[in-house]
């Protein structure tokens, strides 16, 4: 069988969500192979036990010292050794960053921000403001897919990998270019946009005023967004826009409130699983997207639905 291979996102000794998701991806057309680039792999070995994982290979150095420049070297020196038929990565700026460089030097093709791909390594992606479907395929011998996150459901099951240590040379072309600090994101107690399974946007129809959407989405444990009118009018912070120019989210579920529907912000969430509407307009656009539809005043509406919510949940 064929070797698949997915780079493992982690932060704080924590493997991210997308990697149960790659790794989920990767087993269904192949041997799932986990790439780690860790100091201290063996706790994130433990938790890659919980995913359909056939083998880790682990990469161990201060990473914490280099850029993405060096992980792509990891990754390269891997396929011109093991040659897998896919190499598959989280689709946010830095894994695409990562998996451009990897590509480049490996000579191999690339797909990003798909949202599927087969046995036949065949991807989907959804393109031009989400208006056309897209299959596509590479021809080189190895394959660089960046996956969206939340586009499958993580198969949780009990493995038994196997682990390979690796030894990757960094070039001193990537050492030319080290950390010299970081800091972690500040987060609160929501989850992170792109990758929560609910997410509950405000838009115009909020006035400035979130309390209501933020209400909700402590409710049902959901991320909060916003669109490009909130985040422009300066309601919301411009990290939570969804849309073209912002995020993309998929998540199981995706509550839209008082936002119009403009292409622009349907481009960052027509993708979601579940999508329910409230707006006081009934021509608005969001309607012809939306599998449900509440036509009201958020103000009324939304706090409604949170006492429903709380009330059913004790």
């Amino acid at each position: 069988m064929s070797q698949v291979f997915f780079l493992v996102d982690h932060q704080d000794g924590k493997v991210a969500k997308s990697a149960g998701e790659l790794a989920t991806f990767a087993k269904s057309i192949g041997e799932s192979v986990a790439i780690v680039f860790s100091s201290q792999p063996s706790s994130l070995i433990d938790q890659l036990k919980n995913f359909s994982v056939d083998q880790v290979i682990t990469c161990s150095g201060e990473w914490e010292k280099f850029s993405v420049a060096a992980i792509a070297d990891g990754i390269s020196q891997l396929i011109k050794s093991k040659n897998p038929t896919a190499v598959l990565i989280t689709s946010s700026a830095r894994g695409k960053e990562i998996a451009g460089r990897v590509a480049v030097q490996t000579d191999s093709g690339l797909i990003t921000d798909a949202i599927n791909i087969d046995k036949d390594r065949i991807t989907t992606q959804s393109v031009f403001g989400g208006s056309t479907t897209v299959h596509s395929a590479v021809t080189t011998a190895t394959a660089i897919v960046t996956l969206r996150g939340n586009s499958i459901e993580a198969t949780a099951t009990n493995s038994n990998p196997t682990v390979e240590e690796f030894a990757v040379q960094i070039s001193d072309l990537a050492k030319l270019n080290p950390v010299i600090q970081s800091k972690p994101a500040i987060k609160g107690g929501r989850p992170e946009l792109t990758e929560a399974n609910v997410v509950v946007s405000g838009g115009r129809g909020t006035n400035g005023d979130f309390k209501p959407i933020e209400e909700l989405a402590d409710a049902l444990g959901a991320a909060v967004g916003a669109s490009r009118a909130a985040t422009d009018a300066g309601w919301y912070p411009h990290s939570h826009q969804v849309g073209q120019t912002g995020k993309t989210v998929s998540p199981q579920l995706y509550v839209a409130c008082g936002i119009s529907g403009a292409i622009q912000h349907r481009a960052g969430m027509q993708t979601s699983k579940t999508i329910v509407a409230i707006n006081k307009d009934p021509e608005a656009p969001i309607f012809e997207l939306a599998d449900f539809g509440v036509i009201g005043d958020l103000f009324n509406v939304v706090p409604q639905a949170t006492k429903g919510i709380i009330a059913r949940k004790s």
